[in-house]
């Protein structure tokens, strides 16, 4: 896929087994919808799904549809019961999207869990929860 064009976005969205398919079908839809190619492989046995949108960053429509692809994949993911990553974490680039998976209570958790194992905040700094 990296020889059509030069960006390829590798996403990582695990959803309950049951709900695979609903998964691979809707990522598929939502990139046919902006006229994006995807390939959606997965570790079919836990749910974990990895779309490859490939793209060329520089075209600046193009990117535009890449990443309201993005946001809708991960709406999907939340509401078929997911997560934002099975395997590959949560970084600066999915941290605007934790509400659709963590609700206030859970994040606040973590937070003090942190501020307790971090409490000077210089491990992974703005990444995640700070």
């Amino acid at each position: 896929m990296s020889r059509k064009k030069p960006t390829c976005i590798l996403e990582d969205c695990t959803v309950p087994v049951s709900n695979l398919q609903a998964m691979i079908r809707g990522t598929t839809e939502i990139c046919k919808k902006y006229n994006l190619t995807v390939g959606v492989m997965a570790h079919a046995g836990d749910g974990n799904t990895h779309p490859m949108i490939i793209t060329d960053k520089r075209d600046k429509d193009e990117w535009e549809r890449v990443e309201k692809a993005i946001s809708e994949i991960f709406q999907l993911t939340g509401d078929l019961g997911g997560t934002l990553s099975g395997e590959h974490g949560i970084g600066i680039s999915k941290k605007p999207f934790l509400p659709l998976i963590m609700n206030e209570d859970a994040r606040r958790l973590m937070v003090e869990v942190k501020s307790v194992l971090d409490p000077k905040g210089i491990l992974n700094p703005g990444k995640f929860i700070e």
